[in-house]
Order: structure tokens, then C-alpha cells, then sequence
């Protein structure tokens, strides 16, 4: 009996994994993507059609945590600065995209289907939420997390996130049912903030210590159970407190991307992230209820197709409201144009609140899972509307990438490295993640490889293993040190130069023992030497004030790097200073 016992809990996962892994590799096959063969292999398995598992609510609440892990991962490839640096897209361009989307949505259940208001609103901003663990899935799939398109979704996404909160209370507030007493509000507000501020100064100050002391144990099993402790923690703290799991997991992630364990944790977390992750999307298929599909088949076919073009032409409107070039506001559009899955939450809170019917709760999530599974088959028609562009991401092939030097971005600073490196006759491996500089990269007599050079599998296929030399030409300093980080992490042994923004950037770099130059600093000092010409000085002597301010930047700059104070008796800061005393004695021209 127990062995039968035992059998039984096995055939589950055993159903899903099998299920798993004949509809993944056909879906892929055939052009469609991962996403649609696990919702498909869902369907099949599920009560609608094989009937192998009549509640597939039981593998929901675990498939959630894909989500979680997702976030956390997000987080892990942030940092603080970098997500400042977003604030715009996220809290502006987000809050407009729930708003305008949801408004335009409300219209159809209100005005068409003849709903009332609370259920017509409650329904457009649930359908206004878009699916984050598709979207990153997709994003990642086509290489694209990186590109402007994948950053502003991710904007988005991450305030869609947050928004779940004040939605569920909007349900509260819309539902005909008598309140329930639960205390002043401030309490609540109280809770939240406590929660938040304990997630905060554990990451700050308890996990790299811990980290630290665990893999000094050498147990990587443990670092993986510590790591997972880390996301469950913080996820279940936020959601005791009425926030969603999601953004305890991005934030504990957020606080450790200035770790220095956090590709190895980012290592330990991918293979659950992606299994759940794919066990997510087949509770999703499971979720489908095809008798409710094919009674309303009509009208789900005109609410998808409504929904798809309302999102998309909202998302597209409000993000070159907010700047955001054509292509990457068409990707992002499409990209976004679904239901996500925050919404079967806030239906069911919905139904059970009376705010609106259990049969209207039942078409949404249909709607709303019809929406994602057509998500893949969306997003391949942007090139149709952007004419004259740079067509889709290529796929990444490193099957010849034998140069001796790896150059990472090929902007403005990469192409004259590239140039130099060349006419010395040195073989380069190029890789950049602008498909435009691809594109260019044939004038300079080198192939350019598409990808994300913070990524490490990116790396070592691009051969940054067995190079002599990395040299990293990226435009942003904050993916520069990434970048920086990852090959000082990884691949101690090779000799690294580092494009720098400014002298604190060439600071930071020279901390990590890299060859540094500032982008400025060569055309700057030729563009003075030429004024000096210009103003009559002879070339002889511009050319000697030219080395002389060099070399005093020079000194100046290795006495910072030393700690040295700029002023005798100062504390040490790296401030603008110049070389030259007022006053002092200066060179004139004739």
C-alpha cells in the first residue's frame, strides 16, 4: 500500500515533466517559443481535455514562486542607482499606462457588454496588468532584457507589480458587502512600512556576512538553501502584511546586486526559477476551462482582439509621450498587450466581494489566459510596423568567435579601439547588443556578435576564457562595471581595459585593479593643445603644456586612487580641482 501510496504522488510531476518536455522542444520547433508549449501542454493535461489533474489550483500556489524567483533575479541584475536612474519609466510612465489602459478597457464591459461600473472598472485595470512572468520570459528568450524596448517593459511590468496593492483595496472599497473592521489604516501603512524597513536592513546589513560565512563553509548545497530561505523570507514577510510576494522577492534581490556572492546566487536560483517558472505557465494551460471557451468563443475572439489593440495603442501612445524612439515604443506595445496573471487574483477577490459575478470573473480569466498564450504570436508582427528599421534581435552564434581580444560594445569608443587593434594585425571577437552597430560592424573588416556582454554564458561563449585581453567599450558606466565585475569575478587571469566616464568612474575601476581611460580625457587635452595653437602659442610649446597637464592629471589621479587628500590636512574627496593655482603664472599668447 505505501509503495502504491508513494506511485501516486510521483504520476503528478512525473504527468507535468512528460507533458514538459514533448511540448516545450515541438512548440520551439515549429517558431512558437517555450511560453505557448507550456500553456499548451497545460491544456492537454488539464481537467478540459486528458483530465489528468481535476484541481489545478494545487499546482498554482507552488508555480507562483516561478514569479517570485523571477523577480528576485531582476533584482539580483539591478542595483539601487540603476533603478533610480528608471525612475521616470517606472513610477511615470507605468502609473499612465495602468491608467490610460485601464480606462479605455473599462468602455467595453460598461458600454458593450452592458456590465456594471464597479465590475466594468475593476475588470480594466485588472486587464490593463500585463504579465511579467511571460514578458521577462520572452524578453529573455530573444536576448532583448537589455534593449530599450526590454528596459521600458520592464519599467512598466515592475509598477504593474506594485499597483496590485492599491487595487485590491480599490475592490474593498467598491464591494456592496459590509467592511470588515480591520483597525485604523495607518496600522496597515504601519505594517507595511515595518516589513519593508526589516527587508531592507537584513539585506543590508545581515546577508553578505552570512554569505560570507557559508561559503567559507564550503557547503554550496547550503549556499543554494540559504539563498532560497533569502527570497521565501522576504516574499512571505511582504505577503503577511497585505504586499504582493513578488515585490519582497525583487527587493531582497534589489538590496543583494551589490553583493559579491551575487552570480553565485543568481547561479544557484536559475534552475528553479526556470522550472517553476515553466510550472507557472502550465497551471495557466490547466486554468483554461475550453467549455467556457466554446460557449463564448464570439465574444472572447472580439474582447481579446479589443484588448490587444486597446493596450497596445495605449502603451504605444503614453511611451513616446515619454520619449521613447518608434521601434522601441512598437516592441514595447506588443510586448505588453496582454492580461497578466496578478489577474486572476484580483477577479477572484472580485467575485468573492461581490463586486462582480462569478461567471464575469470566469470569462476574464479566460480572456485573460487567451491573451497571453497569443502574447508570442504578437510580438513577431512589430517588424510590419517599423518600416526602415533594424529588424528583430539575431541569434546569438559564437561558432567563430576565435579572436585573440574580446571587445565588448562597438559605439563611438569600440569602433577606434577596434580600428587600432586591427592595423596591428590582432584578431578581435566583437559583441554588442545594438543591432545598428551589427549592422555597421562590416566597414571595419570584423564580424560583430550580438549580445549581452553582462551576462556570463555571453562571455564564455565569446571566448573571454581563453582571450589575452578583454577590452570592455561599453557607453554606460553602471553596465561597464557589470561587466567589470563579472570578468574580475570570473576570469581573474586576463588582463582587462575599461573605457571610464569621468574620474570618479576611473577611480571605482582602478579599485578593481583595471587599465583605465577616460573617455574625454585624450580629446580634451588635443582640443586645448590646438587652442594654444590657435591663439599663436608655437606647437613645440603647446605640445610641452599638453604633457605637462597631462602628466599633473596623472599624479593627480594616483594620489586619489591612493587616498591621498587634493589639500594637505583635508579629508579625502574626489571633487573637481584645478590643476593650476588661481593666479598662478600662465602661457600667453604671441
Amino acid at each position: 500500500m505505501a509503495e502504491a501510496a508513494h506511485a501516486t504522488v510521483l504520476l503528478e510531476p512525473i504527468v507535468l515533466l512528460a507533458a514538459a518536455v514533448v511540448a516545450v522542444p515541438i512548440a520551439k520547433r515549429i517558431g512558437l517559443g517555450s511560453v505557448l508549449g507550456y500553456i499548451a501542454a497545460g491544456i492537454a493535461v488539464g481537467p478540459s481535455v486528458l483530465g489528468l489533474f481535476a484541481e489545478p489550483g494545487r499546482v498554482t500556489g507552488v508555480a507562483e514562486l516561478g514569479i517570485v524567483l523571477l523577480l528576485f533575479v531582476i533584482g539580483l541584475e539591478l542595483n539601487l542607482s540603476r533603478l533610480w536612474s528608471m525612475r521616470r519609466d517606472i513610477f511615470g510612465l507605468g502609473t499612465a499606462q495602468i491608467a490610460v489602459s485601464g480606462a479605455l478597457i473599462a468602455l467595453y464591459p460598461y458600454f458593450v457588454v452592458g456590465r456594471s461600473l464597479p465590475a466594468s472598472i475593476v475588470a480594466g485595470l485588472g486587464l490593463a496588468l500585463s504579465s511579467t512572468a511571460l514578458v521577462m520570459q520572452l524578453l529573455e528568450e530573444r536576448r532583448e532584457v537589455e534593449a530599450p524596448h526590454g528596459r521600458t517593459a520592464f519599467a512598466v511590468l515592475l509598477m504593474q507589480d506594485l499597483a496590485i496593492v492599491p487595487l485590491l483595496a480599490l475592490v474593498g472599497f467598491l464591494s456592496p458587502l459590509p467592511r470588515a473592521d480591520d483597525g485604523p489604516v495607518w496600522i496597515a501603512v504601519a505594517e507595511m512600512l515595518g516589513a519593508v524597513a526589516a527587508v531592507v536592513l537584513t539585506g543590508r546589513f545581515l546577508l553578505s556576512p552570512l554569505f560570507g560565512l557559508l561559503a567559507r563553509g564550503g557547503a554550496r548545497e547550503i549556499m543554494t538553501a540559504a539563498a532560497l530561505l533569502v527570497v521565501l523570507g522576504a516574499a512571505g514577510l511582504m505577503a503577511a502584511v497585505g504586499l504582493s510576494m513578488a515585490t519582497g522577492a525583487f527587493l531582497a534581490g534589489l538590496l543583494l546586486a551589490e553583493s559579491t556572492y551575487r552570480h553565485e546566487l543568481e547561479a544557484d536560483i536559475e534552475p528553479f526559477r526556470g522550472l517553476l517558472l515553466g510550472l507557472f505557465f502550465l497551471s495557466v494551460g490547466m486554468s483554461v476551462d475550453l467549455a467556457v471557451v466554446r460557449a463564448n468563443i464570439g465574444a472572447l475572439l472580439a474582447a481579446a482582439t479589443f484588448l490587444t489593440l486597446t493596450k497596445a495603442l495605449a502603451m504605444y501612445g503614453v511611451s513616446r509621450a515619454f520619449g521613447h524612439s518608434h521601434p522601441a515604443a512598437v516592441r514595447a506595445a506588443l510586448l505588453l498587450a496582454q492580461g497578466g496573471e496578478f489577474g486572476f487574483v484580483l477577479y477572484a477577490t472580485a467575485a468573492a466581494a461581490q463586486v462582480m459575478t462569478a461567471d464575469h470573473a470566469t470569462l476574464l480569466v479566460a480572456l485573460v489566459t487567451l491573451s497571453m498564450a497569443l502574447t508570442p504570436l504578437v510580438v513577431r508582427l512589430a517588424p510590419l510596423f517599423i518600416r526602415g528599421q533594424a529588424g528583430a534581435a539575431p541569434e546569438e552564434d559564437y561558432s567563430d568567435a576565435r579572436g585573440s581580444v574580446l571587445v565588448i560594445g562597438f559605439g563611438r569608443v569600440g569602433q577606434l579601439v577596434a580600428q587600432v587593434l586591427i592595423r596591428r594585425g590582432v584578431a578581435l571577437t566583437i559583441i554588442d547588443a545594438d543591432v545598428e552597430q551589427i549592422e555597421a560592424a562590416a566597414r571595419f573588416g570584423a564580424r560583430i556578435h550580438y549580445g549581452d556582454g553582462t551576462r556570463l554564458d555571453v562571455l564564455r561563449a565569446a571566448g573571454a576564457g581563453r582571450v589575452q585581453l578583454i577590452a570592455v567599450c561599453t557607453d554606460e558606466p553602471e553596465v561597464t562595471d557589470r561587466v567589470v565585475e563579472l570578468v574580475r569575478e570570473t576570469f581573474p587571469d586576463t588582463p582587462l581595459v575599461a573605457r571610464s566616464f569621468d574620474r570618479r568612474h576611473a577611480l571605482r575601476l582602478r579599485a578593481m585593479g583595471v587599465v583605465e581611460v577616460r573617455e574625454t580625457i585624450e580629446s580634451a587635452l588635443a582640443l586645448g593643445r590646438e587652442a594654444l595653437v590657435s591663439l599663436g602659442v608655437p606647437e613645440d610649446d603647446a605640445e610641452a603644456v599638453e604633457r605637462e597637464v597631462r602628466r599633473r592629471d596623472r599624479e593627480r589621479l594616483d594620489a586619489q586612487a591612493a587616498g591621498v587628500p587634493t589639500v594637505p590636512g583635508e579629508p579625502f574627496i574626489v571633487r573637481p580641482e584645478p590643476l593650476e593655482a588661481p593666479g598662478a603664472t600662465r602661457v600667453t599668447a604671441g
